[in-house]
């Protein structure tokens, strides 16, 4: 899966090349990192987070979640094998609890269940596709698969559960589709992360829902 780069930091390839981009990629994730910690702390009686990212990949981004959220469990979906088997193989040198899936994130989530003092905290970065114009931005409802579709099922699968997004967008993205996102939550924000002076990503938009008793 290739997502497309923040502004200032080049093509593809040269965002995953060299020391400088790793470690413009870890400030960056440090940042989500601390802002959902920040978000999850507030919402009361929950002894614990349970994080899952949708589309893990590398897994970089749960592994700095969990960094900021002690206690936390990881679960992360990833449905290309070789990708897959690659991450598990890294992830197996750490001691944090990440539990990586070969699968979709649609049999991924059917299969996840929530205890009643759980937070659940889910990233969701899709691959862009043709969502992202250069002229109009990022549309999320054109992302594979559309955000807005993901949030749905989720809302649906978890409608018991506490529910925190954390969502990967661009610096530019396209107003409505974030309109339209927003109605679903009863609260959000979005964050703009400055890395540098050539360039920025907007990286965050989150929203949370607090679900129903169960």
């Amino acid at each position: 899966m290739v997502y497309g780069p923040p502004t200032g930091m080049g093509g593809a390839s040269g965002f995953w090349d060299g020391l400088r981009s790793n470690v413009r990629v870890t400030h960056w994730q440090t940042l989500i990192g601390k802002d959902v910690a920040r978000v999850a702390a507030s919402v009361p009686a929950v002894a614990r987070a349970l994080v899952v990212d949708l589309f893990a990949g590398s897994g970089n981004t749960l592994y700095w979640l969990l960094r900021h959220l002690p206690g936390a469990r990881g679960v992360g979906f990833e449905s290309d094998a070789g990708v897959f088997r690659l991450t598990r193989k890294n992830l197996a040198a750490l001691t944090l609890p990440i539990d990586i899936l070969n699968t979709g994130y649609l049999s991924g989530l059917t299969g996840l269940s929530v205890a009643p003092d759980e937070l659940l905290i889910a990233f969701i970065a899709p691959p862009w596709g043709d969502a992202l114009d250069r002229t109009s931005g990022l549309d999320l409802r054109r992302t594979m698969p559309p955000i807005t579709e993901i949030v749905d099922f989720l809302f649906h699968k978890f409608s018991r559960d506490r529910l925190l997004c954390a969502i990967q967008v661009h610096e530019t993205v396209l107003p409505a589709s974030v309109a339209e996102l927003r109605t679903r939550f009863e609260w959000s924000t979005l964050r703009v992360y400055e890395l540098n002076v050539r360039g920025r990503i907007t990286d965050f938009c989150s929203g949370a829902r607090a679900g129903r008793h169960r």
